[in-house]
């Protein structure tokens, strides 16, 4: 009588596994996200390390603030760069974010 009102409820056949193929987008995913993102991340990190250990007395950098100098003194961790004549500044290697080519400060 109550099958009137209710209809029975019956179990679905069980999902067929597709083995390998039911990965697939996962590895395509991941291999996007690695061309795309980490990839090149770590290209750029890697050349900005280089670009780091070779910087040198007399080069004309920018920092991440945007300070334009040229260095004076090289450290471990820091150097010391000329912003102005006479103005020096000490800042950590790491905050260097490009060299610029020589002659840059005296044709501002």
């Amino acid at each position: 009588m109550l099958d009137f009102f209710i209809s029975s409820a019956w179990a679905a056949d069980a999902p067929q596994q597709g083995g390998i193929m039911s990965l697939l987008p996962l590895f395509i995913l991941f291999a996007v996200f690695w061309f795309f993102l980490i990839r090149p991340q770590m290209k750029q990190a890697k050349e900005h390390k280089t670009m780091v250990a070779s910087l040198a007395k007399g080069d004309e950098v920018v920092t991440t603030g945007g300070l334009l100098g040229k260095i004076k003194e090289v450290g471990d961790n820091f150097i010391v760069l000329e912003i102005a004549k006479e103005v020096q500044v000490k800042v950590q290697k790491h905050s260097i974010s490009a060299t610029m080519p020589k002659g840059t400060i005296k044709t501002l």
